[in-house]
């Protein structure tokens, strides 16, 4: 303990490779993005939006209640522990999407990918938070996220790619072998534990503790509550541009290849913007960040139904990265300002438990209204409640770093 330092300079090596596992994690996620869709519609010729979206309403549900139980119990079994389980949940998943031969066999690798995405993105997060300590939370989060979601990017763009080339399956998955392996054996031999530096920030911590975790992270204090809610709809939305999109983009006669390079476009803006926007999170209203990241992404939303050529969909899909970029460091970090370091990791689980219900529900409501009434009225709602969400925070919470830079005058 009495060498224990907080600070992003103090543990760079440490921080550096979370930041490379946490691509790795990313980049399982990205296996998915781009031709999954297509695979149900070519190879198992599933028509309905519903029963397409299954394998992210599975994901979503699995995530959110992993990530809940990650926190919870990480001060009992140690980050790094949970981080080493959950890669080994994700070593089957690329073989079964090479080798499924019906869509339930899709499903049952999601249920597996959720419980590894859990288990070891939540993991890196606590422990990034644990090594910075207070000052350079927003950077910290911004490292963590840009690494993962470039990763998505950089994956999606491949397997599309791939895919063009070779064929839907089983070439694409081969990535997956690499980067569930590097990850098991970079968790399981170089990773350390990040106890230590919990119990050091404990010591001199004068945050007080919440009485009832659950509750007050999903809503009773107006802060965390309002992070909580934007955390869902975020994810709602991605669940829309994640399942639907590449449909979208096929009806309107775009190649495989074209839409690789649309649908990685928004993770690769997202990814690289959280560099600045999780510095802006150390410097600028938290809440600003978060009222013009949500209104954002629902504008780029509601403008898709406009949008016909490659260029529209790649300047809109920029458009709404950049208005994730703003929220998702800013999410964790307003998160860890709030808790006390005993609680943190239960907190950040609970809002990681509501965001990532978000992709279920997003799957779900688009699907069904999809199905319904089309896939341009899906955009249309979900683009009203992301703005909505952008309500709420506008009118409930409160920006307390006085001394921090403003983007807009609040009342």
């Amino acid at each position: 303990m009495k060498n224990v330092q907080l600070g992003l300079k103090e543990n760079w090596k440490q921080f550096s490779l979370l930041v490379v596992i946490n691509a790795f994690v990313g980049g399982m996620v990205g296996l998915e993005r781009s031709i999954l869709p297509q695979i149900a519609e070519a190879e198992f010729h599933i028509a309905a939006k519903t029963a397409i979206l299954s394998f992210i309403i599975v994901f979503g549900i699995v995530k959110a209640i992993t990530n809940y139980f990650t926190g919870a119990l990480a001060n009992k079994l140690g980050r790094k522990n949970l981080l080493t389980i959950g890669w080994l949940f994700g070593i089957p998943v690329p073989f079964i999407l090479m080798y499924a031969g019906d869509w339930n066999w899709i499903v049952a690798a999601n249920i597996l990918l959720g419980i590894n995405q859990g288990l070891a993105w939540s993991s890196t997060v606590v422990m990034k938070i644990d090594l910075v300590g207070e000052k350079q939370r927003g950077f910290a989060m911004g490292l963590n996220e840009f690494a993962g979601y470039v990763a998505v990017a950089a994956v999606a763009f491949a397997t599309g790619w791939i895919a063009a080339e070779y064929g839907l399956r089983p070439y694409p998955f081969y990535i997956g072998i690499a980067l569930a392996i590097l990850g098991l054996l970079g968790s399981l031999f170089l990773v350390k534990d990040t106890r230590h530096h919990v119990a050091h920030e404990t010591s001199t911590s004068s945050m007080p503790r919440l009485k009832k975790i659950f509750w007050e992270t999903t809503w009773a204090n107006k802060n965390l509550g309002s992070v909580t809610q934007a955390g869902l709809i975020n994810n709602l939305n991605d669940a829309l541009t994640w399942g639907l999109f590449p449909i979208l983009l096929a009806s309107k006669g775009f190649s495989i290849a074209e839409i690789g390079i649309i649908t990685a476009t928004y993770p690769a803006v997202w990814g690289i913007g959280q560099l600045f926007t999780g510095k802006m999170a150390d410097h600028y209203c938290k809440k600003d960040l978060l009222f013009g990241g949500m209104l954002l992404q629902g504008l780029a939303l509601t403008a898709l139904l406009f949008a016909s050529t490659m260029v529209h969909f790649i300047v809109l899909s920029s458009i709404l990265g950049w208005g994730t970029a703003m929220v998702y460091p800013t999410f964790l970090a307003t998160v860890a300002e709030h808790t006390h370091p005993a609680d943190r990791a239960g907190s950040i689980g609970v809002f990681r438990l509501w965001r990532d219900m978000g992709y279920a529900i997003g799957a779900i409501l688009t699907g069904v209204i999809a199905d319904a009434l089309g896939i341009h009225a899906a955009i249309l709602i979900i683009g009203l409640l992301t703005m909505f969400s952008a309500g709420i925070i506008y009118f409930r919470m409160k920006c307390e770093d006085l001394s921090g830079a403003r983007f807009f005058k609040w009342t």
